[in-house]
């Protein structure tokens, strides 16, 4: 351990205490701990002050807000290329008793594979047995998924086929739909062919996220002979197309601009009986605004509230990102009241848009009006939509 990692374990525990609550001399909760460092970590640049919000919280892969938390600082030490903190941190954690188990280890090769740090993920996953942890398809699964994160497609194609015989594991579902993924996202989906033959061979039994994964992955390729075999292969493995598929065929069709094609799909799916969802009209709203088909995007998105479909966040932000480059600002203006009436507020870039727009149509009292609710929400960037408001016609 490196004399930094003493020096911060002997920093006393009051320390830790004030980075979290400063202003609480009350002892925070566990729950309370994680919350108050991911709310910390949203903000923080200083890579030696993310680590120590980290410490200060006793982070474990237990919590999902944990996870979370976890995720959010090794994303900002990666972008400040803080990698010997990453490294520290993790291998010091390690040494924690409690923390001496598969699911940890699990976790800080996912973290390492997240970093872009593969080398010290593989020596996680082969020393866990000098540290007394026993490997499962648990580990090696997560190694897989480091890979993944890291786009080193080699990797994932390497390990999958030398570490179960080396460390003696069965691959599972999960390792299979890894590697399967792994392949569709480098271009390569014709070599599920052969994954799905070892498959059957290992009775390993794909399910719907095997083959919405190979869907994509052939659209994606624009092998749309292709996509029709893999829709046959999943009837002879007694898959019916749901909604799952059908979500995944649209969206792969927005993503290559075939919108109407999507809602050709999303219209035969309704006359069979499967009933869309907000991920459906979701993607099909992105799609046709993509394509700079805002009249049908706003009639998907009224259809959709009037199924009793909630947008969520994304949605309106996409809509009223699209409406204000089409200058579609008196519509663009009710979404957004609608959008901020939940909470929401898209970016300062497009409320600025917006604004502007809604000047430009002799709306100025609906712009300041506008400004005004931003202010409120926004205090810290007050100054910023004061030079705004100034510029506007009087």
């Amino acid at each position: 351990m490196s004399i930094l990692c003493r020096l911060r374990q002997s920093y006393p525990k009051r320390y830790y205490s004030t980075i979290l609550s400063p202003n609480s001399s009350t002892p925070l909760s566990s729950i309370e701990k994680s919350r108050a460092a991911l709310n910390l970590l949203k903000t923080e640049k200083n890579p030696e002050r993310i680590l120590d919000i980290c410490r200060a919280a006793s982070l474990t892969p237990e919590a999902h807000i944990d996870r979370v938390a976890f995720s959010a600082a090794i994303s900002k030490l990666s972008k400040c290329n803080h990698f010997e903190g990453i490294r520290q941190y993790l291998e010091e954690l390690k040494t924690r008793p409690d923390l001496r188990n598969e699911r940890f280890v699990s976790h800080a090769i996912v973290l390492y594979g997240q970093a872009d740090m593969l080398d010290h993920a593989i020596r996680s996953f082969k020393e866990m047995e000098e540290l007394g942890i026993r490997r499962s398809v648990k580990s090696l699964n997560s190694l897989l998924f480091a890979c993944l994160l890291a786009k080193n497609y080699k990797e994932v194609n390497r390990i999958f086929l030398e570490f179960p015989r080396i460390y003696g594991i069965e691959p599972n579902l999960d390792t299979y739909n890894t590697v399967i993924k792994a392949f569709c996202e480098s271009g390569s989906s014709n070599s599920v062919f052969s994954v799905l033959a070892e498959m059957e061979r290992k009775s390993v039994k794909p399910n719907k996220i095997t083959f919405n994964t190979w869907l994509a992955g052939f659209y994606e390729e624009k092998k749309f002979e292709e996509v029709g075999k893999v829709l046959k292969l999943m009837e002879k493995h007694g898959l019916k197309p749901g909604l799952s598929t059908y979500n995944s065929r649209i969206h792969s069709l927005c993503k290559l601009k075939k919108t109407s094609e999507a809602k050709a799909l999303f219209d035969g799916m309704k006359s069979t009986g499967s009933k869309p969802n907000s991920v459906t009209y979701s993607h099909l709203i992105y799609g046709f605004c993509r394509e700079g088909k805002t009249e049908e995007a706003k009639k998907l998105f009224e259809e959709m509230k009037k199924r009793g479909f909630q947008p969520d966040s994304h949605c309106y932000f996409s809509l009223l990102h699209f409406l204000c480059q089409g200058e579609d600002f008196e519509t663009a203006l009710l979404i957004s009241q609608e959008c901020m009436a939940k909470g929401w507020f898209a970016n300062i870039s497009t409320m600025q848009k917006l604004v502007n727009g809604l000047a430009s149509i002799s709306k100025v009292d609906e712009a300041k009006d506008l400004i005004k609710q931003i202010k409120e929400k926004f205090t810290a960037n007050s100054d910023k939509w004061d030079e705004i408001e100034a510029g506007l016609p009087q």
